[in-house]
């Protein structure tokens, strides 16, 4: 998406064509909406003795597609007249709902195993309803972007209003509307996990404490929008699609089945990526009409979502309502709990990965770092009139984890204990290990008491409690908070495939070394910031035995990549670098084979050091990678006979020990609270976190650093806020808040390591550390900061007016 493409240049020799030219390019519209489709070039002819190519035919310039969308929450479509934007000059093509359906089989956002779950079949446009504002009704492609727009404004669409369901509780009542018509109900799916007797434990317990809590969605404000381009040649029956996606071979099947392509004629090109945080796994109904339009067209057609279509159409987060309650004894020790999460996901739930995953996550990973004897969690995934939700970094994770650490400083507060000891009364014991939560999760090793303690020195908790009582006495209110976490990383085919998703949870590396003696490595994980690419370089470099600066990593195409998951769930060092890992060992071992044939050694006796083979023993150099491969690709006749001189090697890897690897850490922050203008300054923030093995210090840390903003911003700031009609009032950046860099603090990290012992390279996932927790932390640390003066928060994001209203200001 960043490189400019042939279609991006008016000519190849340069000039722009006439408007006669480009006008050839436009055909009669054959059927109501939809322009003929165009030859593409195939002759080129050589200038003689210029050694130059021209072509005979003018490359296809690419299309610009926009959407009509709903100004509804819920509406039928009675009629749409396209007559006056058709004649729209530079438009190619007005296609609606119908067009569309003819090319594409619908999707349903279901997974086998979430038993009893339900979404209505979807397609690109909508046939008969809208189902939320901001629904995409009709596509308008053009010859820029701004003469579709033009002409989408003259669209006429004429709707019949029915009723919204904008909240829980509407969506909830027995006699609601259906959204789903065909639904008995608006329940997506329910699910009831329980372990032990609750009831009686909360019966007998010397101590109960209950909170309801709230959560405002959000959405993923990536630096680069959503954007694609579709280019289908019908002379081949090829579709190219350059994505901005985190998962390329999960799109390249999507549009294949979808469209009824052989998956081989289907290529989805992922460069690097301006940022993705879970919202570009998903199907979107813009992206699958783009590749029906290109088909109809027959010329690239281009889509970027702007921020006001990006607010009303990428997937928001968070939306929940959980009322939970904690047991505990005399001492302090905790002995149950019991959640009842309602989660809102809009009027569909996403495909193919659903939206049931993040209320599945909360109510599986609530309690997770505690000892307990019961748990119940019970589950309901609501359909509503408002932009579809679904993953979002560090799924699930900040709900449970707030939940659950709110339930503990209540805790401590009824007992009058410290937040630190009680914590380190009930945590799950080091030496525990391995073990399952209460809700079946099972655990490798984990290091939570060692992480307590060493966020407790980091942070220098008896000073800062010291400064509190002095700073309350000056009448400032500064307060500390910690939280607990779990993180899920490194997931198997138990996270998807189980359920019939075509979600790969495997990955693949192929390695070979140049004729030059460079090292080049294609693999299936890809690119969005986090720094996929220099890890995979440093694991090669390292266990093959060359400087860095010679590996080049190739990631983010499925015509030159082998086959695999990609990056979601901070696999990408887990599985993409264990990959990595076994195909380097493996190309090593070749090397020094072919290396051992020329010096006549034995491959044991050598090894690879800084593109160097050497001698094992002393370590004297005897010959350069580089001329092992000049022989082994130019000269392999000098070889002995029977050499086996393979350069390059392709290993595939899928986790197959623990359904996940696990990962954990707790967060502190510490803040000061104004009471007369609820503004909350954050002051510090901590994190110690165990990932496993730590390859590169510094992404971990700015992966870190990068999540607790964001979850910062979940605290205080980011929030998704309707009316009673389903209306989006906040869909832009001038009125949706994002963290600055002028308002987050310094972000102290300390590393513990607890490798996987499920791989050789013993990494886990990081990406998510920072997000799980930070918001949790903060919570507590405003609520620590109110103490005094008797006020509780119980809602995030925690803005000013909310903070006051705590307070009883108003």
């Amino acid at each position: 998406m960043n490189a400019p493409t042939a279609f991006d240049r008016p000519d190849r020799l340069g000039g722009a064509p006439s408007r006669a030219e480009a006008g050839r390019h436009v055909g009669p519209h054959v059927g109501p909406h939809v322009g003929a489709p165009l030859p593409r070039p195939n002759a080129k002819r050589l200038l003689a003795g210029r050694g130059a190519y021209v072509t005979d035919l003018k490359l296809p310039r690419m299309l610009h597609a926009a959407f009509v969308r709903s100004p509804f929450a819920h509406a039928r479509i009675v009629r749409i007249d396209v007559a006056a934007a058709r004649a729209m000059p530079g438009v190619a093509l007005v296609a609606t709902g119908a067009d569309l359906a003819k090319l594409c089989t619908p999707w349903v956002g279901t997974l086998d195993h979430f038993k009893g779950m339900k979404s209505a079949p979807q397609l690109p446009l909508p046939l008969e309803r809208v189902t939320w504002s901001g629904q995409a009704v009709v596509a308008v492609v053009a010859e820029s972007r701004a003469a579709a727009e033009d002409a989408a404004e003259l669209v006429e669409v004429e709707y019949e209003e029915l009723p919204v369901l904008a909240d829980l509780d509407a969506a909830l009542a027995p006699d609601a509307p259906r959204i789903v018509p065909e639904f008995a109900d608006n329940l997506c799916f329910r699910s009831v996990v329980e372990t032990g007797e609750v009831d009686e434990i909360f019966a007998a317990a010397a101590h109960v404490v209950e909170v309801d809590m709230a959560f405002g969605r959000h959405t993923g404000v990536t630096l680069e929008p959503r954007a694609l381009i579709a280019d289908y040649d019908a002379s081949e029956n090829r579709l190219t699609v350059h994505h901005a996606t985190q998962t390329p071979f999960q799109f390249q099947d999507l549009y294949a089945r979808h469209y009824g392509l052989p998956e081989a004629r289907v290529r989805v090109v992922a460069p690097d990526v301006g940022g993705s945080f879970g919202i570009k796994l998903h199907v979107y109904h813009e992206d699958m009409a783009v590749i029906g339009l290109a088909m109809l067209a027959g010329r690239p057609v281009k889509y970027v979502a702007d921020r006001l279509e990006a607010f009303v159409s990428d997937i928001h987060a968070r939306d929940h309502r959980v009322r939970a309650k904690a047991a505990l004894d005399a001492d302090g020790r905790l002995l149950a709990i019991a959640a009842e999460d309602e989660t809102a996901i809009g009027p569909f739930s996403t495909y193919p990965r659903t939206s049931a995953v993040e209320g599945n996550q909360v109510i599986r990973l609530i309690g997770a770092p505690y000892r307990l004897e019961a748990y119940r969690g019970d589950l309901r995934v609501v359909f509503q009139n408002k932009t579809q939700t679904s993953q979002y970094r560090a799924v699930g994770h900040p709900i449970a984890c707030a939940v659950t650490e709110h339930l503990m400083d209540r805790a401590a507060a009824r007992l009058g204990l410290d937040p630190f000891d009680i914590r380190a009364r009930n945590l799950i014991p080091d030496d525990a290990y391995p073990c399952a939560s209460a809700t079946g999760y099972r655990f490798e090793k984990l290091s939570h008491e060692a992480c307590l303690a060493r966020l407790k020195a980091l942070m220098d908790h008896d000073r800062l409690r010291a400064d509190q009582a002095a700073a309350r006495a000056r009448g400032v209110h500064r307060g500390i908070g910690i939280a607990a976490f779990v993180e899920i990383t490194n997931p198997t085919p138990a996270f998807y495939g189980v359920g019939g998703a075509r979600i790969s949870a495997q990955d693949g590396a192929v390695i070979a070394v140049t004729p030059s003696g460079e090292v080049r490595c294609t693999i299936s994980v890809t690119e969005q910031g986090q720094g996929t690419e220099a890890i995979i370089g440093q694991i090669v470099a390292d266990y093959l035995g060359v400087p860095q600066e010679v590996v080049r990593v190739i990631t983010g195409d499925t015509e030159t990549t082998p086959h695999g998951g990609a990056t979601w769930a901070c696999r990408g060092a887990g599985i993409g670098g264990e990959t990595a890992l076994q195909a380097a060992k493996k190309l090593k071992a070749n090397v020094l084979k072919v290396a051992a044939a020329i010096l006549q050694a034995r491959p044991g006796d050598l090894d690879l050091v800084d593109g160097q083979v050497v001698e094992a023993a002393g370590g004297a150099a005897r010959l350069s990678l580089a001329e092992v491969a000049r022989i082994a690709f130019f000269r392999s006749d000098t070889l002995p006979p029977g050499t086996d001189a393979q350069l390059t090697v392709a290993h595939h890897y899928a986790p197959s020990g623990y359904p996940f690897a696990f990962t954990n850490g707790v967060h502190g922050c510490h803040v000061e609270v104004d009471a007369e203008t609820g503004l909350v300054k954050i002051l510090k923030h901590f994190v110690v976190e165990d990932c496993g093995r730590v390859i590169n210090p510094l992404l971990v840390e700015e992966q870190v650093r990068g999540g607790v903003v964001q979850g910062l911003g979940a605290a205080f700031f980011e929030e998704c806020r309707y009316d009673g009609n389903g209306q989006l009032v906040n869909g832009s950046l001038a009125d949706y808040l994002v963290p600055m860099a002028c308002e987050m603090p310094d972000i102290v990290i300390a590393h513990m390591e607890t490798p996987t012992l499920d791989t050789e390279l013993g990494a886990k996932g990081c990406g998510e550390a920072g997000t799980a927790a930070s918001a949790a932390a903060a919570l507590n640390a405003v609520n620590d900061a109110l103490a005094p003066l008797g006020a509780v928060l119980t809602q995030i994001p925690m803005t000013p007016a909310r903070i006051l209203k705590a307070l009883g200001a108003f």
